[in-house]
């Protein structure tokens, strides 16, 4: 048999069992997808004359390209545009990428620290990752990527644009942009690092009132969180509320949303799925038990916000567990298997759509807001010439020791730190954020009478 004429049969072989929906494997050689149901191939007609024109075209490449290249080369190429053609986040993964994979979800690798998708042909920034190269330099969800080191995108897949931002730490990289709004693009240059993942953070934003920050979600982030929380609630102010900041958060490891999710919730569904395969139908309950004990939860959301990240808005907003507030999510409703093949290559392919507790599917939609905050800067309108009562000639004195306000501003020669307008300079969404939880708290808190004080009238004679 020729080169040509095996050539011919593998290309047979593979498309005949990716075109009828399954892997053409030896059982002894491939692993089997953890928790996932083997089911037998199945037979049926197949497009005999596609696959003789496929044949053709790969003997006209093997024969009359410009450069000599072998069958396996051809081949791989065959799969991976395969997959390329079916959605954005399928993808065929060579042992680099299938190795890459793993090490991304264990939470530390190299690069930029920018979650990316194939859009428009360009790359679409989905969301920098925060504390890297890529976040410090101002890096924005929604932008695109056209050129990396002055090379066009363009016909480049979403494995081999990743593979060109990845590199030695230390190295530099200069990315070109284009963002909505500016006219030209423009260049950014980076530094890559090792980037490791800090899944979790928090702050108090006031007394009471914390902001927990879940940049991704990881292996560890539902233990993470929940040990964040009981920290919180030892401090020395009574935790009043939270906010759940989740923006530009691309999503990660399913298991860990599902288990931030839980922790808030005390019963029902958190996210189902549904697929062709039966194992592609899942679904995924809460168990007994609030952490937070019903203390009120406000979730920052914006288009940064995808996947794992929605499952975890959605289920709060379904079950009214949170109020939502930002700009809507992302939108990426799809469930991806990773199934490991032979010669430690692996095959990424979507398997299943997501659905929210109320059967709300995220896809090419995703989560709106209760409240919409845009990002914003805010200006402030200083108050120095403002008239009030205290500034009118011979006004009452205020008798309850309280010192008076006058027509100027009154955090003149504090701290900047201590200024009410810190925050809203800072980041407005999470001022917004802090407002509207400090309302929900406000309006939960038992009503405690006040005591009369006010003189009895006077008695007519």
């Amino acid at each position: 048999m020729t080169p040509f004429s095996r050539a011919r049969m593998a290309a047979g072989l593979a498309l005949a069992g990716l075109l009828s929906g399954h892997a053409v494997q030896a059982a002894s050689e491939t692993p089997v997808t953890p928790g996932a149901e083997e089911t037998p191939v199945t037979t049926g007609t197949l497009p005999l004359d596609e696959l003789r024109l496929f044949a053709q075209v790969l003997q006209q490449v093997r024969d009359a390209y410009v450069e000599p290249v072998s069958d396996q080369e051809l081949l791989e190429a065959a799969i991976h545009g395969l997959l390329f053609r079916l959605d954005p986040h399928s993808s065929y993964l060579d042992p680099k990428d299938f190795s890459d994979l793993q090490v991304s979800t264990s939470g530390e690798f190299g690069g930029v620290g920018v979650e990316i998708g194939m859009g428009d042909n360009f790359l679409r920034v989905i969301s920098p990752i925060d504390d890297t190269p890529a976040s410090r330099a101002g890096i924005k969800p929604g932008d695109l990527v056209i050129r990396i080191d002055g090379d066009s995108v363009k016909g480049m897949s979403l494995s081999e644009a990743v593979e060109r931002m990845r590199g030695e730490i230390g190295s530099r990289i200069e990315l070109t942009i284009m963002r909505e709004g500016r006219d030209k693009p423009f260049d950014v240059k980076l530094v890559r690092e090792k980037i490791k993942m800090t899944s979790v953070r928090t702050r108090e934003l006031a007394p009471g009132y914390a902001w927990v920050r879940i940049g991704q979600f990881q292996v560890n982030t539902g233990a993470d969180t929940a040990k964040a929380l009981k920290a919180l609630q030892n401090g020395a102010q009574p935790l009043r509320g939270i906010v759940l900041d989740m923006r530009n958060n691309p999503g990660g490891v399913l298991g860990g949303a599902q288990q931030v999710a839980d922790l808030f919730l005390d019963s029902g569904n958190i996210v189902y799925t549904e697929g062709r395969e039966g194992s592609a139908q899942h679904r995924m309950d809460a168990t007994a038990g609030d952490v937070l004990n019903g203390l009120p939860i406000v979730v920052l959301v914006n288009a940064g916000t995808a996947s794992a990240s929605e499952i975890v808005a959605g289920a709060l907003q379904d079950h009214r567990r949170a109020v939502i507030v930002g700009t809507p999510t992302f939108g990426k409703g799809s469930v991806q298997t990773v199934f490991p093949l032979m010669n430690d290559r692996g095959l990424k392919l979507t398997t299943a759509r997501y659905f929210t507790p109320s059967g709300r599917s995220i896809q090419a939609q995703g989560i709106v807001p209760d409240i919409r905050i845009n990002d914003a800067r805010l200006t402030q309108r200083e108050e120095e010439g403002a008239f009030r009562e205290a500034d009118l000639p011979g006004h009452l004195a205020n008798n309850n020791g309280a010192p008076e306000r006058k027509g100027k501003d009154n955090t003149a020669g504090k701290p900047e730190a201590e200024k009410p307008k810190a925050l809203a300079d800072e980041d407005y969404q999470l001022y917004e954020a802090l407002n509207i939880l400090q309302g929900m708290a406000i309006a939960r808190a038992p009503v405690t009478p006040v005591e009369n004080k006010a003189a009895a009238p006077a008695t007519k004679p």
